[in-house]
């Protein structure tokens, strides 16, 4: 019983101090080109899904229409497409450099197999340490379900939506020129 006790108390007071030695004499990766950490995926993963099986939205409150798809295409394309890519299939500077990968929506599987209140929650709030934004501050909730519903719908999206996503991304905005003196 002794050495039950002792190699508890020893992993209680081992482990941490392990832990901790190997965030604080920098052997944790923490560049995007670095490897995972031991555990890094599969806890991360465990707790996404944690929480989003608890607040993901059951009801959208949008139609699934075309003009609902169309909106959703051009907030994807302003905010989207430069990591997730277009249905042309080519990837940019910025989603190349990006770990982990992020998903290719409008190509393969994509998420159209994910609820679109999944998406939804994505969006809205991001994903931390993934390079996964939130953008319930510049979006819209509006704009916010059509671009869950397009990448839900990416596998069967009217011709004028896919017309649209192959135009390229938008221009992205511009600041006002200001007037010489």
């Amino acid at each position: 019983m002794g050495k039950f006790v002792f190699g508890l108390i020893l992993g209680v007071i081992l482990v941490p101090i392990i832990v901790y030695l190997y965030f604080m004499t920098g052997m944790a990766p923490v560049a995007t080109t670095a490897p995972p950490m031991p555990f890094e995926k599969m806890f991360a993963r465990m707790a996404l899904h944690a929480r989003m099986g608890k607040e993901v939205p059951k009801t959208v409150p949008i139609q699934v229409d075309e003009s609902n798809l169309m909106a959703g295409a051009q907030a994807y394309k302003e905010n989207c497409a430069v990591c997730h890519g277009l249905p042309d299939g080519k990837e940019t500077d910025i989603a190349k450099g990006m770990f982990p990968d992020p998903p290719k929506l409008m190509q393969g599987k994509g998420v159209t197999d994910d609820p679109p209140g999944e998406s939804y929650w994505k969006v809205a709030g991001g994903i931390r340490m993934t390079g996964m934004p939130g953008f319930q501050k510049t979006l819209s909730n509006t704009q916010m379900w059509q671009v869950s519903l397009l990448v839900a719908n990416a596998n069967k999206l009217p011709q004028s939506v896919k017309d649209s996503l192959s135009a390229g991304p938008a221009a992205p905005p511009t600041a006002p020129q200001q007037k010489k003196k």
